[in-house]
């Protein structure tokens, strides 16, 4: 095989490849139909506060949910709620400080994350993180 199919059969995947966009936004999707089966309300789809941004915001009952949402495929897999780390939880807690300044009020709040998984087969996995696993009791 020569350098120039090589180099075409590499930019014809290039071109064509699938957008890690509409995973991501696919999977927030099912997260947001999840809340919503369990009776909770979308108030916001990624809400952005400067560079953060909340994924969801959700109203359960009383309780204000941040949620944060991790899609993966089986072929790439990991734990989607690992990928949350420290830098990370600093920038959800910054968005969802400013999203309480924006409705100048102070409520229960929680943060989960949901990982949604994909596999070959079309079939999708949920897993709910509630948030005193990631986040401590820690309340504004």
């Amino acid at each position: 095989m020569k350098w120039y199919e090589r180099w075409a059969g590499l930019w014809s995947w290039w071109r064509f490849r699938p957008e890690p966009i509409g995973l991501g936004a696919w999977g927030e999707r099912h997260a947001q139909l999840h809340y919503r089966r369990q009776g909770g309300r979308c108030l916001a789809t990624n809400w952005r506060h400067g560079r953060d941004e909340l994924d969801l915001v959700i109203l359960e009952g009383e309780v204000l949910v941040f949620v944060e949402v991790k899609t993966r495929t089986a072929e790439i897999g990991g734990e989607g709620y690992q990928a949350v780390n420290r830098r990370k939880k600093r920038a959800l807690r910054r968005a969802a400080a400013g999203w309480l300044r924006q409705i100048g009020g102070k409520c229960h709040t929680r943060f989960d994350v949901v990982e949604v998984l994909v596999c070959k087969k079309g079939t999708v996995r949920l897993l709910q993180h509630r948030g005193e696993v990631l986040f401590g009791r820690r309340r504004f």
